[in-house]
Order: structure tokens, then C-alpha cells, then sequence
């Protein structure tokens, strides 16, 4: 069963906060929108914050949902039409996999960051092809190969579309993302940032041309039928962006990555991911280290099926650009 937890005063090593910017404290007045963003919850202060989100990203237009699991629920359900096919990492998020429930295209998974398969699944899909996948992965800690993925949508003519959830603000020039690191930001159909990893905020934006921002408008249910976030919730992805911009956090954050992974020899993720996955024996032995590292002052938890497959337990460590040599230390003498 699982179970709410509280790690307050312990060494951060759980959250998605990579960069830090959630310590950050702001006095922010919070007031109410009073409706949908289609009613009397939007102003031309969110649309130009949405534009300024944009052009950080390189896209030409960007739509901010409440959070990332509105985002992908309204972007799935709305944008492929019956006929069509949704072909999608068999470890993508729960919310690209909720909103693909709700659409009436077809739906293939295929296996996890395996391009082969991918291009066996585009020689057989028909009418327009969506093809979804996640720049990082959350729960093993890797990155996918974004380069031959975009090669084969290119040539199989089929729609991209990236969930950079977890690498915005990690990786290429000021946080712009996995695709960007990769050049290939241009190529890719949409992208979508959320706010609650990196950027120490919450929402999430899908970043895409401007012909698709108005579809979403008028046909993502989740955007639609909702109480826009105040005014006050887009200046704060704003600011939260500018602080994400200087190459020092990222520098720090990678030079800890690089610390704790280089000393870790079980772990299964990638070694610039600041997502570390350590595997452990079975379930009870993950639940007990992980009950010893939280005795020991350290924010750790263990993942146990069914949010993983069975006999893949692992203990899930979030590497941050304020986590000190000393707490990284003293993790690894715990884990050896």
C-alpha cells in the first residue's frame, strides 16, 4: 500500500527540485482569477507572459495548463482524431498514457527507448501518426534517444511530441531542455515544460505553433473546463524561469550528478541524469535501506510495484545543485 510522507528538516535527496529554486523564498500576493481562461480568467498579462515563455523555449507559441497532467490530458485527448495512431513509449507518463485513454485514436505502445521497435510500429501505423515519448524518464533515470526517434518521425512524416517534464532546466543553454542540448528543438513537433521540477514552481506549458495553441484552446477539455490559475501563478513560472537561466546551477548540479554517480557502481540510470536509480535485491530489503537512509537525515524513498514491474525495486535519488559534497558523502559511505 502506499502511503503519505513527511521529510521536513531531512537532506533533500527526493524531490524534483534540481536547481533549487523552490528554496527561494517570494512574497507573492495570491488573488483569485474567478473563472475559466475562456471566461474571465484570462488578461493580456498571461497571454504575454505565455509569448515570453515561448520565445525562452524557441517555439512559436506556448499554452500554460494548471499543471503537466492537464497538459498532457487535454494534448492527447484533443489533438489525434479517430483514424489516427498514437504510438508511445511503453514508459511514458501516466497522464500522456490517461489523455491517449480518452482519445479516439489508435494506440500502440513501444518498448522503452527502443528505436527499432519504434520503426517497426511506424511501418505498419496509418492515418496521422503521433509519436509519444519523454526526454527523461522519471522512474529509471534515463534519457532517450531524441535523435534517431526525430530521424524516424521525419522520415515516416509522423508528429513528434516530447514531455521534457524532467530535463527542463537541466539541460542545454539556459534549462532549454534535452531536445535542445540535442539541436534538434526545431524539428520536434510540440514540447512540453512543467514547472513543478526544475523551475521550483507549478504549471506546465505546451510549446508549439501557433496553429495548435488555438486548436488546444477550443478543444483541450482540460484547459477548457477549469479555473485559470491568478495572474500571479504566470508571473511566478516567469521569474521562476529567469532564475533558472544562469549555467552556474547547472554546472553545480552536474559536478554532484557526477559525484554521486561515479561512485555508485549498482545504479541503472544515466550518468548526467540528476535522477540516480539505485536497484536493490527485492521489496523488503528496498523498504528497509530506505528506512535506514530516512533514520540517517536523508529525504530518500523506495519504489515498489506496482509503480514499477515486479522485481524491479529501486531506491530513487534526486540529485540538487544545493545538496553539499559533504551530504553526498556521507549518502554513498550509507549505500556501499
Amino acid at each position: 500500500m502506499r502511503s503519505l510522507l513527511s521529510f521536513d528538516g531531512l537532506a533533500d535527496f527526493w524531490s524534483n527540485d534540481y536547481l533549487g529554486l523552490a528554496r527561494i523564498p517570494h512574497a507573492v500576493e495570491l488573488m483569485g482569477s474567478t473563472g475559466s481562461r475562456l471566461i474571465s480568467g484570462n488578461s493580456a498579462a498571461v497571454e504575454a507572459i505565455e509569448q515570453q515563455v515561448a520565445a525562452h523555449f524557441q517555439n512559436e507559441s506556448a499554452l500554460i495548463f494548471n499543471s503537466g497532467y492537464d497538459a498532457n490530458l487535454g494534448l492527447f485527448s484533443a489533438l489525434p482524431q479517430k483514424g489516427d495512431t498514437i504510438l508511445y513509449d511503453e514508459l511514458v507518463h501516466a497522464s500522456v498514457r490517461d489523455g491517449i485513454r480518452l482519445s479516439f485514436a489508435n494506440a500502440y505502445s513501444f518498448k522503452h527507448n527502443d528505436p527499432a521497435d519504434l520503426k517497426r510500429k511506424l511501418e505498419k501505423a496509418q492515418g496521422s501518426v503521433f509519436v509519444a515519448v519523454e526526454s527523461l524518464y522519471s522512474m529509471d533515470g534515463d534519457l532517450a534517444p531524441l535523435v534517431e526517434i526525430n530521424r524516424l518521425c521525419r522520415e515516416y512524416d509522423a508528429f513528434l511530441i516530447v514531455d521534457e517534464a524532467h530535463s527542463g532546466g537541466v539541460f542545454g543553454e539556459e534549462g532549454k531542455g534535452w531536445c535542445h542540448e540535442l539541436g534538434i528543438q526545431d524539428e520536434v513537433f510540440i514540447r512540453l515544460f512543467t514547472f513543478g521540477k526544475a523551475y521550483g514552481a507549478h504549471g506546465a506549458a505546451v510549446c508549439c505553433s501557433e496553429e495548435v495553441r488555438q486548436y488546444l484552446v477550443n478543444f483541450a477539455r482540460s484547459f477548457i473546463y477549469t479555473t485559470a490559475p491568478p495572474v500571479s501563478f504566470y508571473e511566478h513560472i516567469l521569474r521562476q524561469i529567469e532564475l533558472s537561466k544562469p549555467e552556474e546551477l547547472r554546472t553545480q548540479l552536474q559536478q554532484n550528478i557526477i559525484q554521486f554517480a561515479s561512485q555508485i557502481p549498482s545504479r541503472i540510470s544515466s550518468p548526467r541524469s540528476p535522477i540516480q536509480i539505485v536497484a536493490c535485491s527485492d521489496p523488503e530489503a528496498c523498504k528497509l535501506k530506505a528506512a535506514a537512509l530516512q533514520q540517517a537525515g536523508f529525504a530518500v524513498k523506495a519504489i515498489l510495484p506496482p509503480t514499477v514491474p515486479a522485481g524491479t525495486q529501486r531506491l530513487r535519488f534526486c540529485i540538487h545543485a544545493f545538496n553539499t559534497v559533504e551530504e553526498i558523502d556521507r549518502l554513498i559511505s550509507l549505500l556501499r
